[in-house]
């Protein structure tokens, strides 16, 4: 479940930061091979701290970056704890099975009769909704910041934004058969009305950027969607099986744009996931749940 400790040093010397261990990590493979975007993301929503209640342990301080645990949810090797056999190494490695615990509690938590994966996965949401809830507090232009930046992106080929029709949320996680990331939208999509507001008032300004940040992400999705597809008739199933790699591709495909252009900051990077839900509601991500005439 943790990086060993050797992982952490390189031929004797103490990592001083998370550049560092970084540094360190891309030399990974198999279930430990994170993306540099998993790798930022993990430490950037973490505000520093450890996921465990309670526990306010710094995870990178000014003498070193030791006190941070990368640690699977569900186990990164058949001997460790909650592993599941019919999980790829891709998602082993993924940000949705990971979490930043300090080393007493990631110690604590391999007791898997009481720490469940259901238990961690919930214990992180929780930090991230809170380091989030605070985010939003201190710094009420983050969205702003967020959608500031995503307007700034590029396209090559914009696509029109269709009209959605009305669907409860439940409903499109369903029809897509949307599991990784389904706690994730259900917990974000609180921030629909507040980033609907900043549309609202940037549109009477006169500014395009809601327009342009939804034909963006749409742009980025059928590409994505493309290379899944590939030309086969039934679309639909071949989406329902790859959904959660396809919102996880498309939030790649974005953040590693916003970060070629020097856009990618911390705010960006809470910010990224909230613009990413708001986009699955208005039916950008993702396909609009169909309803027989029974319905």
């Amino acid at each position: 479940m943790r990086l060993s400790r050797s992982d952490f040093i390189v031929h004797k010397e103490k990592i001083n930061d998370t550049h560092d261990v970084w540094a360190v990590l891309k030399m990974a493979a198999g279930p430990r091979a994170y993306t540099s975007q998993t790798f930022k993301k993990l430490f950037a929503l973490s505000g520093n701290q450890c996921a465990f209640p309670g526990c306010t342990k710094q995870l990178v301080n000014e003498s070193n970056a030791k006190d941070s645990n990368i640690c699977h949810i569900e186990a990164a090797n058949s001997d460790g704890e909650r592993y599941r056999a019919d999980m790829t190494d891709k998602e082993r490695a993924g940000y949705n099975n990971l979490i930043l615990l300090c080393v007493q509690h990631h110690d604590e938590t391999n007791d898997v009769e009481k720490y469940t994966v259901a238990l961690l996965g919930e214990m992180k949401r929780n930090h991230i909704s809170d380091q989030l809830s605070d985010k939003i507090k201190k710094n009420p232009s983050m969205l702003r910041n967020t959608i500031n930046a995503i307007s700034k992106i590029d396209i090559d080929d914009p696509v029109n934004n269709q009209a959605v029709s009305a669907f409860n949320i439940s409903d499109k996680i369903s029809f897509n058969a949307v599991k990784r990331y389904a706690p994730l939208i259900q917990e974000y999509k609180v921030y629909h009305h507040k980033i609907n507001s900043l549309y609202d008032e940037l549109e009477e300004q006169g500014s395009l950027k809601k327009s342009k940040i939804l034909q963006t992400v749409r742009s980025y999705y059928l590409k994505v969607k493309g290379a899944y597809v590939d030309g086969e008739k039934d679309s639909v199933e071949l989406i329902r099986e790859n959904s959660d790699d396809i919102i996880e591709d498309v939030c790649k495909a974005l953040t590693d744009k916003l970060e070629s252009s020097g856009l990618f900051e911390d705010d960006v990077i809470f910010g990224v996931d909230l613009v990413m839900v708001d986009a699955f509601m208005r039916c950008k991500i993702l396909e609009e749940p169909k309803y027989n005439d029974s319905q």
